[in-house]
């Protein structure tokens, strides 16, 4: 069954309860708290800012699930310059903070935190990339061990496509790795997101789904990203997991945001729009207050 869920990127300025609320008020039955690392406090709804058993209660008390801790983690640092870099290098940074994310997951009651693989540097073969990349998530997936938390690698950068997510997940032979696919970067990839879908299969635990218009970000399935067949591809195949919202609104320009609907808007129309296509129905109606209080 596909389970609608929004990512916390589109509210930073909300507090956690604020966007705890928000997805009750919409329907979503999940929430993805997207952080900025554990010393930061840039977001209002930073998890990492909030007691995790305080977290834990709001969510219960509203009905609503932690889907996924979604980090800026990523496994492709290397030493620069080669040698004198090394010195200076810190190579267990990135262990260390799925460390941290993996235990407040657990705490929080997310079943997965975000990943990214990334980039492929200058003057390096894929190949090598793609086995110091390896070795990084081996060692995290350490960190995960007897926590009840999987680690979700995104498609993203260098490893923009299902394909690149397959041989890295498959690579690992580790059933706490599963796959997040992003359909809007598996697009600019090259990648039908809906062919893209059905072949990562059984390792696809969450989509996400975003819009774009002429450029910039739109209700969705109002845009050219394609994210109705994405859905109706994942409810044909029977997906069992997380459909996640995004509208990027903490990343854009103040004079983008000024012309575009509301958060409360953006969401209310998603979780509608979700619903419509798997057939379902949240049996929720924000109504004019709600839009007041989110917007």
């Amino acid at each position: 069954m596909i389970r609608p869920a929004f990512s916390t990127v589109a509210c930073p300025d909300w507090t956690i309860r604020q966007a705890i609320e928000a997805a009750e008020l919409f329907g979503y039955t999940g929430i993805e708290f997207r952080t900025l690392g554990s010393g930061s406090g840039a977001w209002a709804c930073e998890p990492f800012l909030t007691d995790p058993g305080k977290q834990r209660r709001m969510l219960e008390r509203a009905g609503v699930e932690a889907c996924c801790l979604a980090t800026s983690i990523r496994f492709d640092g290397r030493a620069s310059p080669p040698i004198i870099g090394e010195a200076f290098f810190d190579r267990d940074k990135p262990i260390r903070a799925t460390r941290e994310a993996v235990a407040l997951a657990a705490d929080v009651g997310s079943p997965f935190v975000r990943v990214f693989a990334f980039e492929v540097k200058p003057r390096e073969t894929r190949a090598r990339a793609a086995k110091r990349i390896g070795e990084g998530l081996t060692m995290a997936l350490a960190m995960a061990r007897h926590s009840g938390v999987r680690l979700a690698l995104e498609n993203g950068g260098s490893f923009g496509t299902a394909a690149d997510l397959i041989e890295l997940i498959d690579a690992q032979r580790n059933s706490l790795l599963v796959a997040s696919y992003d359909a809007s970067a598996a697009m600019l990839a090259g990648e039908d997101p809906c062919q893209g879908v059905r072949r990562l299969g059984d390792r696809l635990r969450l989509v996400r789904l975003r819009d774009f218009k002429d450029g910039k970000p739109c209700p969705l399935g109002e845009g050219d990203l394609r994210a109705s067949d994405v859905l109706r591809t994942l409810h044909d195949m029977r997906f069992d997991g997380w459909a996640v919202y995004e509208y990027d609104r903490a990343w854009l320009p103040a004079e983008v945001r000024a012309g575009l609907p509301t958060t409360a808007q953006m969401l209310s129309v998603a979780a509608a729009r979700m619903y419509e296509l798997i057939g379902r129905h949240s049996g929720h109606d924000p109504g004019p207050v709600g839009h007041a209080v989110m917007a």
